[in-house]
């Protein structure tokens, strides 16, 4: 296979491009390397089609591999004819290579093996010849009985040519891949409940039927669950009578002395052999499919989760709610630094309002605190309605904002939460996380694992090295598209910057310690273990605020400064005009002077030039200080205030298959159902909507009692 060729059909890419781009990631560069900075070397592509192509070209390797093993098996067994050969070449899944190899695999004992044993393979074979049309079929098996091998009568000879036959048929290439093409496409899923505590969970799968090809992810993944937990039972329903017709299309029986038996075979050999096989098969290929699917739904959660805009030059007070151990307190500087912590009681048992009112406002008067952060974990919504009325008495303007807590325990107690809080226990760990992760989401978010965020669905039930490779990607793709800062950066920041690792991050946090805050960017190439490649990869995506060169608090690669100095030579501006902010008319300088005739003076391509003239015009840029704010809040509403018709302002916090759960400030999330997000039709609420997404909505319903909201968007877009 010319692996060039075939990515570059897929992907539709240049030839040249899909060439690079292997060569690029061959030589070990990384996603976001190759995407911000060899723009040029594959015409701009962004890095999820670089990731889709790696994982592609990952594939398409690994068929190669398995094609050559194949072959090489097929080989020594003396078996290979050009026919099987070419099969192999042609093959374009890997089901297909071990289909071929399917009848030449070592099996364990069977009945097709243990009458091969016994020397019944002869007889299959005139069976399958089919050319006798006169005698009695046991005369002819009866020529095969042998009781030393122990085949003591005609008819057990006879069923063991057919046993023979029979694993031949189920190990037909041809047959299983029509088979598995129609079953798939015409098949049913059945479910039933079992008897079990937990069945409730699953009470709308009881006597359900729905088609395989047209399952939506979530139910294939709900259903799997409750098989597994034993809630229930799960059936394919398939069409034996069309099936038997697909296998005899392939396997002709003639009229013979045969027929009957050859038409019992094949009936055994669908129920015994092939059916059960093809059902795991079509059931794990829907489950894959699933889990791709709701894998590739995190991920198109968790981006915009992460690059939600920080809440910067604030003091934050988090507020981690409890019950009966009081709520913890953490105040945060500008920088995430703790400036005090404790504890207050209003919640039950104790309903201590008066005091916790003094403490919070004793913080927020000594430490001009003007956002709390409040956790959505238990006793949320009692600390919601408590620091609401608080704020009603307040003399100095406060807002707060009710952050998904997810994962903020296990970031409290993890080691790394112990060594930025050795002094701490996990609950005031929690208050600092949660008071951080609106100050700077993205930083916060990082040092727990992101399966844990719980913007996804079924996530525990996928395979977790695919959905820890895949949002391990996009925390990658985030952290770079931001930018870090070097002289402030955690080691779980620098971990996720591109060509580095925590070893090396912890490196780099020990070099500013001991040595002070970086001036430039080349410094890093002292820190241990940080070599030339790691250089390239990672120099230009970290950032020096006030350091020796202006450039390097941008995204221009140090490789590019010469191009960058250049560029404003030929408009006579200097690294003073870009710190004084005198370069915004550098876009309209460059238009009229050519763009083209500008990146060759350069020595640059023109995207190069786009992206250097991007960064000089605004140095320190935050990209995500262009998008929405969070939205925050000076009053609380209850489940009860909520009318039909009301139209309110909220904040999507997840997206699923199904819908999305908009934060409307009360506490229990809205469902805007897909049929509510728009008025055109999508086939996914994704089209539309981002988790992070300010939107007006209506209420349609509420059902207090069960906590469920049923909102619209296209009622309030209308108003």
């Amino acid at each position: 296979m010319d692996l060039t060729k075939t990515l570059s059909e897929e992907f539709d890419l240049k030839l040249e491009y899909s060439q690079n781009l292997i060569n690029l990631l061959d030589e070990g560069c990384t996603i976001p390397f190759i995407s911000r900075y060899r723009k040029e070397m594959h015409g701009t592509c962004d890095d999820q089609t670089i990731r889709a192509f790696a994982d592609r070209l990952n594939y398409l390797r690994n068929l190669e591999k398995r094609k050559e093993e194949v072959s090489k098996l097929i080989t020594e067994q003396e078996k290979m004819t050009p026919e099987i050969q070419n099969s192999i070449n042609n093959a374009v899944t890997l089901t297909e290579v071990e289909d071929i190899y399917r009848p030449f695999r070592p099996k364990r004992q069977t009945r097709a093996t243990i009458a091969i044993s016994k020397g019944l393979d002869p007889l299959s074979k005139i069976i399958l010849k089919q050319d006798k049309t006169s005698g009695e079929i046991l005369d002819v098996a009866a020529e095969f009985v042998n009781e030393e091998k122990g085949v003591k009568t005609s008819e057990e000879a006879l069923q063991g040519a057919l046993d023979i036959i029979a694993e031949q048929i189920s190990d037909e290439p041809d047959i299983r891949k029509d088979l598995r093409e129609f079953i798939f496409k015409s098949s049913f899923i059945l479910t039933s409940l079992k008897p079990n505590e937990n069945v409730n969970t699953y009470l709308m799968y009881d006597n359900y039927k729905e088609q395989v090809c047209k399952m939506p992810s979530h139910r294939i993944l709900a259903i799997n669950r409750g098989e597994k937990e034993d809630c229930l039972k799960v059936d394919l329903e398939v069409n034996t009578e069309k099936c038997l017709e697909i296998i005899k299309n392939n396997f002709k029986i003639k009229e013979s002395i045969f027929s009957e038996k050859l038409e019992e075979t094949v009936l055994d050999s669908f129920e015994r052999l092939i059916l059960p096989s093809l059902e795991r098969e079509i059931r794990n290929q829907i489950f894959d499919t699933a889990s791709e699917q709701a894998i590739k739904m995190f991920e198109v959660n968790l981006k915009p989760l992460l690059m939600q805009p920080p809440l910067k030059n604030n003091i934050i007070l988090g507020l981690d709610p409890a019950y009966r151990t009081g709520c913890k307190l953490a105040v945060i500087d500008s920088n995430g630094s703790v400036l005090d912590t404790g504890v207050i009681y209003p919640t039950p048992p104790h309903n201590d309002v008066e005091k916790a009112e003094k403490v919070i406002a004793m913080l927020i008067k000594k430490h001009n605190i003007n956002v709390i952060s409040i956790g959505n974990g238990t006793a949320s919504k009692e600390c919601e309605i408590f620091v609401a009325n608080l704020i009603k008495k307040l003399t100095v303007p406060v807002s707060y904002m009710v952050v998904n807590e997810a994962g903020a325990s296990v970031y409290s107690a993890s080691k790394l939460g112990a060594q930025e809080f050795p002094e701490f226990d996990v609950s005031l760990r929690s208050a600092v996380s949660i008071a951080r992760r609106l100050q700077d989401p993205l930083a916060e978010l990082i040092k727990i694992d992101v399966k844990s965020i719980g913007v996804g669905q079924y996530q525990h039930d996928m395979p977790q090295k695919r959905l820890t490779e895949v949002l391990n990607g996009v925390v990658e793709d985030c952290v770079n598209s931001v930018g870090v800062d070097l002289n402030t950066a955690s080691p779980s920041l620098l971990t996720f910057v591109s060509g580095l690792n925590s070893g090396v991050a912890k490196n780099i946090v020990e070099y500013r310690e001991k040595n002070g805050a970086f001036k430039n960017r080349k410094e890093i190439l002292n820190v241990n273990k940080l070599g030339n490649k790691a250089f390239e990869q990672c120099a230009g995506f970290l950032r020096i605020v006030n350091g020796d060169n202006i450039l390097d608090n941008t995204a221009v690669h140090p490789e590019s400064y010469e191009s960058a100095n250049k560029l404003l030579n030929i408009f006579n501006l200097t690294e003073e005009d870009i710190k004084n902010g005198n370069i915004s008319n550098l876009p309209s300088l460059v238009e009229n002077y050519g763009l083209d005739k500008a990146a060759k003076e350069c020595n640059i391509g023109v995207p190069t030039l786009n992206d250097i003239i991007n960064e000089i015009i605004k140095p320190g840029r935050d990209i995500r200080d262009s998008l929405p704010k969070p939205e925050l809040r000076t009053d609380i509403l209850s489940l009860e205030d909520l009318k039909e018709g009301m139209i309110l302002k909220g904040t999507v916090r997840n997206v699923i298959d199904f819908g999305a759960f908009v934060d409307i400030g009360v506490h229990q999330d809205g469902l805007v159902h897909i049929s509510q997000i728009c008025d055109r039709y999508i086939k996914h609420p994704s089209e539309e909507l981002t988790v992070g997404d300010i939107v007006n909505v209506k209420v349609m319903s509420v059902d207090v009692e069960k906590k469920r909201i049923s909102l619209t968007i296209k009622g309030a877009i209308e108003e």
